[in-house]
């Protein structure tokens, strides 16, 4: 038998290790810069879900919190999903941990019915339970975490879910330039109708 909070926090914890593995190896520039039409960078995306742990693992189930700086009622439009010049990769990433210490406490010391409430949320929503919390922190990481694999790619080519297991078919550079070839004729035989 296993323990459901556990599974869930496994899974919560497997989505932040692979978040953070692809901030590995790059400059303070590539990890910050913006790759898409919406600004989509990689550190940008560990200080949103810095927020994102605090926001949903604190207030909404009694406990305040003094961190992250960011967070507060009259920010700028997503100021959260980037990283000002002066905040380092260690400042975010070391407040990014800090919400996991934050987050875990919480799922360590309350039962997955624990009753919580988000403020923000429609009216017919706000109710929640730590076990309804914890399946939409895992949603929101592993989403987040897959804009990042992507990103990674765009900066260097590196792809995959973990530094021990890509989870791809092959790394053999030809193999995924044959891939891509395929891909696209399709896509263009497609696109003539």
């Amino acid at each position: 038998m296993t323990d459901p909070k556990a599974d869930l926090h496994d899974y919560l914890q497997a989505a932040r290790d692979a978040l953070l593995w692809k901030l590995d190896g790059l400059s303070e520039y590539d990890i910050r810069r913006p790759l898409t039409a919406t600004g989509t960078n990689l550190l940008g995306l560990v200080k949103h879900l810095t927020g994102v742990e605090i926001g949903y693992f604190g207030e909404p189930f009694g406990r305040s919190a003094d961190f992250p700086p960011w967070v507060t009622d009259d920010t700028e439009d997503n100021v959260d999903m980037w990283a000002m010049a002066d905040e380092s990769r260690d400042y975010v990433v070391g407040l990014y941990r800090r919400a996991w210490e934050y987050t875990d406490a919480t799922v360590r010391t309350l039962p997955l019915d624990a009753p919580g409430r988000i403020p923000h949320w429609p009216e017919d929503r706000r109710d929640v339970t730590l076990h309804w919390i914890l399946v939409h922190g895992i949603a929101e990481t592993h989403r987040h975490a897959g804009h990042a694999d992507i990103v990674r790619e765009l900066v260097d080519g590196t792809a995959g879910l973990r530094a021990d297991n890509d989870n791809l078919p092959t790394a053999e550079r030809t193999w995924w330039e044959n891939y891509r070839s395929r891909v696209e004729r399709a896509a263009r035989e497609a696109g003539r109708d």
